[in-house]
Formats: C-alpha cells, sequence, structure tokens
C-alpha cells in the first residue's frame, strides 16, 4: 500500500471521529453551516495533500530512474574507453 493512501486513510477516518464528536456542539447550537464549511474545507485539504504526496512520489521515482540510467551510460562510456 503506497503511503499517501494510508495517510489519506488514516487523516480520513480522524476526520469522521472529529464530525461524530462534534456533532452535537454545532448542531445543537444551529450552526449548521460553520459545521459543513469545517467537514469540507477539512476534505479539500487533505485531498491536495493526497494529490501532492503523490505528485512527489512520482517525482521522486523519476529522478531515481534518471540517476540509474546516468550511472549505467556512465560505466558503459568508462568500458569503451578502455
Amino acid at each position: 500500500m503506497k503511503k499517501a493512501n494510508i495517510i489519506t486513510g488514516c487523516l480520513l477516518v480522524y476526520l469522521a471521529v472529529m464530525a461524530y464528536i462534534g456533532w452535537p456542539n454545532f448542531i445543537g447550537q444551529g450552526r449548521y453551516l460553520e459545521y459543513a464549511g469545517i467537514l469540507f474545507g477539512t476534505l479539500v485539504i487533505i485531498f491536495i495533500l493526497r494529490y501532492v504526496l503523490i505528485k512527489k512520489s512520482k517525482l521522486r521515482k523519476k529522478h531515481q530512474e534518471e540517476i540509474k540510467n546516468y550511472a549505467h551510460y556512465s560505466d558503459n562510456e568508462k568500458d569503451k574507453d578502455k
């Protein structure tokens, strides 16, 4: 399982627990829009974080492949010079 999936899953579970705990406080006072806004804003932030983590992982893999190819290319060039 990817790191981004684990972190996103944990944050969603945390959000669900906090939403359940906060439900009586917000609804009892009639602050429906504030409650929904906080949940929506948190979901947006979680999925932006997920996007950034996935992009970072792809860039890291690409960079590692480039390093591997460069090292392989350099070794071949040294062998040709001998």
